[in-house]
């Protein structure tokens, strides 16, 4: 039998990889990144309500710790709105090349949120990625908009990822998925409603698109944000970190595949991609390679 460490690695691969299917679902659902972001965090919640009176599972959590997953809600639904906003403006290579520099901001924000000290080769590596992104930038300078689109959204989920490293070992799967789905469609639904945006023809929607959301809320939200906070119980952040960064790689091959010639790029960007991925695999591996050795290169 497989162990907990190996099964939920292998897990979290096939999670990752549908998160890369995500992208391309988000290119095919024609409504717009917003609409686009409460569906799917709204079907989503009721999904996980249902799967949490199915299992007899206790959403009961305290006032202090409920405030900080409503936050965290806030958190993801800013960084999926970013991340189909930048795939709307330019396309799905772009924004998940940009995606990747997660890795990067996440090891900057750790030792300000943890108090660590900042490590040497992360610093080396922050100037590898910045050189991956200043090719793109020179490169792809019609995707402007969705570039720092996209790096905004790296950001909120590297944010994300910090904040959700506390919750996932302390509390239930279910419990974090719930009220932080339910935080992000909160404060969306405050932002749509003051906007006006709850009009008749924002309740309209084609056969298809109704099609793509339900696999995106059920598949892609639903199942895969609960099994990610599950995993993170058995595996390092590094680990999943690691892991996580292949999820530029599956999105661009079935990107290509889907859309064809509509996401080939120059060769310059993919040279500044691939140094913005080996980048942070690098960093991946070296943080999981012992301490002892790490001191003796």
């Amino acid at each position: 039998m497989l162990g907990d460490k190996l099964r939920s690695y292998l897990h979290l691969h096939f999670i990752v990889f549908i998160w890369g299917f995500t992208a391309v679902i988000g290119k095919l659902i024609t409504l717009d990144a917003l609409p686009l972001v409460w569906y799917r965090m709204g079907i989503a919640v009721i999904l996980v309500y249902l799967y949490a009176r199915f299992t007899k599972t206790s959403l009961k959590v305290e006032w202090k710790t409920l405030a900080g997953f409503l936050f965290a809600g806030l958190i993801i639904a800013m960084h999926w709105f970013t991340f189909f906003k930048a795939i709307k403006v330019s396309n799905i290579s772009v924004t998940l090349a940009c995606l990747s520099t997660g890795a990067f901001f996440t090891s900057l924000l750790e030792p300000l949120l943890y108090g660590r000290k900042v490590i040497w080769y992360e610093v080396l590596f922050g100037l590898f990625v910045i050189g991956g992104l200043y090719i793109i930038f020179s490169f792809e300078g019609d995707y402007l908009y969705g570039i720092l689109l996209a790096l905004s959204s790296a950001f909120l989920s590297a944010t994300f990822s910090v904040i959700n490293g506390k919750y996932a070992v302390k509390y239930n799967a279910t419990q974090v998925s719930f009220w932080e789905l339910l935080g992000g469609v909160f404060f969306l639904s405050v932002y749509l409603l003051f906007a006006g945006s709850f009009t008749t023809e924002f309740f309209v929607l084609t056969a298809q698109d109704w099609t793509w959301l339900i696999v995106l809320a059920t598949f892609c939200t639903a199942y895969a944000f609960i099994a990610s906070v599950k995993v993170m119980k058995f595996l390092s952040p590094y680990t999943v970190m690691l892991t996580i960064n292949m999820e530029p790689i599956y999105g661009i091959i079935l990107a290509l595949i889907v859309f064809k010639d509509n996401e080939h790029m120059s060769s310059a960007f993919y040279f500044g991609a691939a140094i913005i991925l080996t980048t942070v695999i690098l960093n991946g591996v070296i943080k999981n390679y012992p301490k002892k050795k790490l001191k003796e290169i």
